[in-house]
């Protein structure tokens, strides 16, 4: 990869999206931070730019291909190239199954799924057109692996993400680009603090060793690893960044 490498993260208005940019771009990278929230958005670039970093921000709707595929031209006019892709937006509904309300899964399943089989093509594309051995991650869950009330939609979104990670990977892999995902767990996000009031997220520090979220941070952490060149034997696979959340039952 270039020694200055260009990382385009979707959700880089808040929570792990935000937590990433700002460690790509701690570690000298350019960033281009991806969101449907403006405001939020702007702010991530702020604050990069604020620490001596590169930045800029694309208002993006990842549930429609035209924008995302939009987002990696303006990237590469912008810097020139693309060695990251983190599709990390999401969003979550908390509702029974059978009280599930059609539009809401619909926009689950367009966001999480959709959003990211849509950047997987649209940077994969530009990464075999460039000629750069790139790295696409993928945000994941333990919510992949494991059934909890009130969340089917999400379920299947990561669901999907994971067998979409192995299957980019397969088909990817002659080019030189690598596709892996990261699955969180209990991580103190905007999402997460959603649903305190219905007492989960009491009930998903139950479930930690320590009795603790994981911090964006930390994720953010796993993401930047994964990117490296001393992580290049790692590719379809998902790695767990959840403190055990999955492991320890």
């Amino acid at each position: 990869m270039s020694s200055t490498r260009v990382a385009v993260i979707t959700g880089g208005a808040s929570g792990i999206g935000r937590a990433t940019a700002l460690k790509f771009a701690s570690k000298g990278d350019r960033v281009v931070v991806a969101d449907f929230n403006e405001a939020g958005g702007e702010k991530t670039v702020e604050f990069i730019k604020q620490a001596g970093g590169e930045a800029i921000f694309v208002r993006t709707d990842v549930s429609k291909y035209e924008e995302v595929e939009a987002l990696i031209g303006q990237a590469v006019a912008a810097f020139g190239r693309i060695d990251v892709m983190f599709n990390n937006a999401g969003i979550g509904r908390n509702t029974p199954v059978l009280d599930q309300n059609l539009n809401d899964y619909h926009s689950v399943i367009n966001v999480n799924q959709h959003g990211v089989a849509y950047g997987i093509i649209a940077a994969g594309k530009k990464m075999r057109e460039l000629g750069i051995k790139g790295v696409i991650i993928n945000a994941a869950s333990v919510f992949g692996f494991l059934a909890s009330p009130g969340t089917f939609a999400y379920h299947a979104s990561k669901g999907a993400v994971i067998m979409m990670t192995k299957s980019a990977a397969l088909e990817l892999s002659p080019y030189g680009i690598r596709v892996v995902a990261v699955a969180p767990g209990a991580v103190d996000t905007p999402i997460i603090q959603g649903y305190k009031d219905q007492g989960l997220v009491e009930s998903m520090k139950a479930k930690v060793i320590g009795n603790k979220l994981t911090t964006p941070e930390q994720v953010a952490d796993s993401v930047y690893l994964l990117t490296l060149d001393e992580a290049s034997a790692i590719n379809g696979s998902v790695v767990m960044a959840d403190e055990g959340y999955a492991s320890f039952k």
